[in-house]
């Protein structure tokens, strides 16, 4: 036998190299850590202003649908202060509505509308903030309890049926109360995750009706087909739509997909045909952390030149 060094330097090597070896044995992967959201802070005008006229929210319920049959659903729908019949308004809708109504949640639509539409750097906007449908009796609560069963159909399909059924279903009977603009440049729809998307498609099948898009965290992934859009944007000729892209570094990475890629690749098929596009990354993951304080801008640079179109 070779006789062992009893250096100490010698016994120290051997001691790392046995530490090492031990560790590669335990743990054969590295351990994922997930980023905390950094601490997003709302601004002035996503906070309440006692010098600004307060609009109205009220609450209805769409009780059937034939594009969409055997659903039901809630949805909220604001109407600012400076509503006047005399000009027609603009228009805003918003899937998932219940997470946009609130006035302390991430986005705070009535808040946020109040202020800007007051500083005028926004047209005077109806919103319309709808849920996706639930199959059965609507739950006593607003939301996820229990989750809409029909949200992924509505919303993940590639399709242009769900901007049908706004235009036939749920609009016509608020325009036949307030007089909305027909004019597509001043008319938005906005949604997160699978309702990102869902905007996306509605403003992709139908510009004649909706050019603004405003996503955060949209699922362009494979859930029903939605990966396929970034080719699509890039064969098809290009279209009068504007859209903002929001998306978080630690957002979905799943066997559906990687959101922030997805994003990414959005973004790149939107440049390549020179789209009025604007993608925005924070840090966060797939919640309206980010999104909601950086709301009031992307509100701004969406409806940006909104004077310079006819209503």
């Amino acid at each position: 036998m070779f006789p062992i060094p009893s250096h100490p330097r010698f016994f120290n090597a051997i001691v790392m190299v046995l530490v090492l070896a031990l560790g590669s044995l335990i743990s054969l992967k590295p351990v994922a850590v997930t980023a905390a959201d950094p601490a997003y802070k709302h601004g002035p005008d996503s906070l309440r202003n006692a010098n600004h006229p307060r609009g109205t929210v009220t609450e209805h319920v769409l009780s059937d649908s034939k594009v969409f049959p055997g659903t039901k659903r809630r949805y909220s729908l604001y109407v600012p202060a400076q509503y006047t019949p005399k000009t027609p308004a603009a228009l805003m809708v918003f899937q998932d509505g219940h997470t946009f109504v609130g006035e302390r949640g991430d986005f705070r639509v009535p808040v946020v509308f109040d202020n800007l539409i007051a500083k005028g750097v926004i047209p005077v906007t109806i919103a319309v903030m709808i849920d996706p449908g639930h199959k059965g009796e609507l739950p006593d609560k607003r939301g996820w309890k229990p989750t809409p069963t029909n949200r992924s159909v509505e919303y993940d399909t590639v399709s242009g049926d769900y901007a049908q059924f706004l235009l036939t279903e749920v609009l016509p009977p608020i325009e036949a109360k307030f007089r909305i603009t027909n004019n597509p440049n001043l008319r938005a729809i906005c949604g997160n995750s699978s309702g990102g998307i869902c905007a996306f498609s509605v403003a992709w099948h139908r510009p004649d009706s909706f050019r603004k898009v405003l996503s955060h965290i949209g699922s362009f992934v494979d859930l029903r087909g939605g990966h396929n859009y970034p080719p699509m944007i890039r064969k098809t000729e290009k279209k009068p739509i504007r859209v903002l892209l929001q998306d978080g570094e630690n957002d979905l990475d799943n066997r559906f997909g990687n959101w922030p890629l997805a994003n990414r690749q959005m973004g790149k098929a939107l440049s390549f045909h020179d789209y009025d596009y604007k993608l925005v990354f924070g840090q966060g993951g797939h919640n309206g952390k980010h999104a909601g304080t950086i709301f009031p801008d992307s509100l701004q640079w969406l409806w940006r030149d909104w004077e310079q179109q006819s209503p």
